[in-house]
């Protein structure tokens, strides 16, 4: 097929963050810098396609939540040289990167907020500068499973209230905050939980849900929620209750999702260095995976009639806690982007 036959939306984005999360602390591998980063995706090449952008992550060492105007459109230009754009960006809501439990005290929460709303600016500015045009901020609720069962139903309360807090930082600056389904999250760790907490926060035309494949098979399989478990318990990977629960699933949460990650897993948890543990991200060529990425997008890419809903501008890459050995191989981008070229070529458009 040439290229000039192939879809050109929506957009596609390689996660820079992968090179920051679960490495730098003790006994962890150390971070790839941001030039490293943005480098191996800038080079990725299949067949004359290349990546049309990033997202990104405002924390240190890559960029600071507390950057300086002149910094950020240093960075701004270093992106948009190696012919990028940036997409959504990450919030560093967690209390070790200065931010706070959106379950927790008023201290805490204040400090949750205060990230979010730093980060809305960030964001705003690149919209500015012309270099972002189109992506959301993503959060979370930065608690534990294991707090958040001590009081369900209060702190999940507590939770939406920081949300409805943050969003309207978002809405000063024209943004949509979009929390990730992750299955080390209080309060957002099973689908019917996700959906209770947004449905709580009553927002949903500026806080959503971001959809990584990876972490979402696990919502099926009841992982840290067995109630929510979607899958029968002698499940084994059957191919007709493997499309029941997906479809059950997404359709659920298919009118939150405003961001959308692509990604393989292979059914396990793992952690990394300070990473709680959750959803394993594995390469697109693994053959343990358990997701046919090119056909199991169309689940959050398509609607109950199957039909492209082009919801998403750009669709992105997430490769967290890969090694530092694997991350640095060519060949591990090129194989990640010609699986993020099939997902558009069978869930995408030509504009």
């Amino acid at each position: 097929m040439t290229e000039r036959a192939q879809n050109n939306h929506p957009k596609l984005h390689n996660a820079l963050w992968p090179g920051l999360v679960g490495k730098g602390g003790p006994g962890a591998e150390p971070c790839l810098d941001l030039d490293t980063m943005l480098d191996l995706t800038a080079k990725a090449e299949v067949n004359g396609v290349k990546f049309d952008g990033v997202d990104i992550f405002l924390f240190d060492p890559h960029i600071s939540i507390d950057i300086t105007p002149d910094g950020l459109k240093q960075v701004a230009e270093k992106i948009r040289a190696k012919g990028l754009v940036i997409g959504s960006v990450v919030a560093p809501v967690w209390p070790p990167t200065g931010g706070g439990s959106a379950m927790g005290g008023a201290e805490e929460r204040k400090k949750f907020a205060g990230q979010v709303e730093k980060a809305c600016r960030i964001a705003r500015q690149l919209r500015e500068l012309g270099v972002r045009p189109h992506g959301v901020v993503r959060i979370d609720s930065a608690c534990s499973v294991t707090d958040w069962e001590k009081d369900p139903k209060g702190n999940s309360k507590v939770i939406a209230a920081t949300f409805r807090e943050a969003a309207k930082a978002a809405k000063d600056n024209g943004e949509r905050l979009a929390a990730e389904g992750e299955i080390c999250w209080g309060g957002m760790h099973s689908w019917k939980y996700m959906i209770q907490l947004l449905e709580e926060v009553g927002q949903p035309k500026i806080v959503g849900f971001q959809a990584d494949m990876a972490h979402t098979l696990l919502y099926t399989l009841g992982y840290n929620a067995p109630e929510h478990r979607i899958v029968p318990k002698d499940f084994h990977w059957q191919p007709g209750q493997f499309h029941a629960a997906m479809k059950k699933m997404t359709q659920a949460l298919r009118p939150w999702t405003i961001d959308f990650h692509v990604a393989q897993n292979d059914a396990t948890v793992r952690g990394s260095g300070s990473h709680d543990k959750t959803g394993r991200h594995c390469l697109a060529t693994d053959p343990n995976g358990k997701l046919n990425i090119a056909r199991d997008a169309g689940y959050w890419m398509r609607d109950e009639k199957e039909k492209v809903t082009k919801k998403f501008k750009h669709i992105c890459w997430d490769g967290c806690m890969f090694p530092n050995e694997v991350m640095m191989k060519p060949e591990t981008w090129n194989h990640i982007l010609a699986a993020m070229i099939q997902v558009r070529e069978n869930h995408g458009w030509r504009a």
